[in-house]
């Protein structure tokens, strides 16, 4: 993901900017890469970026030294964001109800985040910042269907190891021709919660 031109910086060498201006200009980098990557996923450039922020791309080289850890700032707040929808949904008291909006939140957060729903399907960001918010969001699901399980409304025999699956389905409805993404998606989210929720005389799922 590294780039190797390094040009168009703002401040004439040997000269810092004040530590205030300098946390303004990351800021202003790192809103700039979430709403590029989010536009034109990861294959967007560093040049990208410094061009949508308005500032010379030698500053957000100061700031991230290549687009990995631009792209790891930038997804590791997005996915805190998600971590902290899911902490907040244990908090309901109906869990499947919980569940079922937690993933309604997340997979609408995707359907507007091109870089989101790459870095969903591809999972290219391995660093320890964005591996502890995937881990905090998989321990509040995984809380989620156990109290879900404990109160009877998840179906028998739904884990964990289901829901990545489901994301990827879902992901590939909107990644289907003329969606960009379209509320398409929408519609087989619901039928796969309503697959989700437990009813008398289901029939056993298949083994995983």
């Amino acid at each position: 993901m590294g780039e190797h031109t390094r040009h168009g910086d703002d401040a004439p060498p040997g000269e810092r900017p004040p530590r205030r201006d300098a946390e303004r200009n990351r800021r202003r980098v790192l809103a700039a890469g979430r709403e590029v990557f989010a536009e034109r996923g990861l294959a967007a450039t560093l040049n990208d970026v410094a061009h949508h922020a308005g500032v010379g791309v030698g500053t957000v080289y100061r700031k991230f030294p290549d687009k990995q850890a631009l792209a790891e700032a930038v997804f590791t707040e997005e996915l805190d964001e998600i971590a902290a929808a899911a902490r907040a949904a244990l908090a309901a008291g109906d869990a499947f109800t919980a569940l079922a909006g937690f993933l309604t939140h997340a997979l609408e957060r995707a359907a507007r985040n091109r870089g989101l729903r790459e870095l969903m399907r591809h999972g290219t960001l391995d660093g320890t910042r964005p591996a502890r918010a995937r881990e905090e969001i998989a321990a509040h699901c995984r809380t989620l269907l156990a109290r879900s399980r404990a109160q009877g409304t998840l179906r028998e025999g739904v884990t964990e190891n289901d829901m990545a699956p489901i994301a990827a389905m879902i992901d590939a409805v909107m990644a289907l021709p003329g969606d960009a993404p379209s509320g398409t998606w929408r519609r087989y989210l619901t039928i796969v919660l309503d697959g989700l929720r437990a009813r008398p005389g289901q029939p056993p799922l298949p083994a995983p």
